[in-house]
């Protein structure tokens, strides 16, 4: 429970300093995921997923 912890923070202080240095492109950017397909935003949630998955594994082994 506490890596979950850890990891869900760790996402917070990139997100947020994500927003907090380039707020302009994360507008650019959520622009173009409204305008982005259904599909398009599924494959890329997927290959992101697939990534995250692939980090983890590397990390702990």
């Amino acid at each position: 429970m506490t890596a979950f912890v850890t990891a869900l923070g760790l996402v917070l202080v990139i997100e947020g300093a994500f927003y907090a240095l380039a707020p302009v492109l994360a507008k650019i950017l959520m622009r173009q995921g409204i305008a982005a397909s259904d599909s398009a935003l599924r494959g890329c949630g997927l290959v992101a997923l697939a990534l995250g998955v692939a980090i983890v594994w590397l990390a702990r082994n």
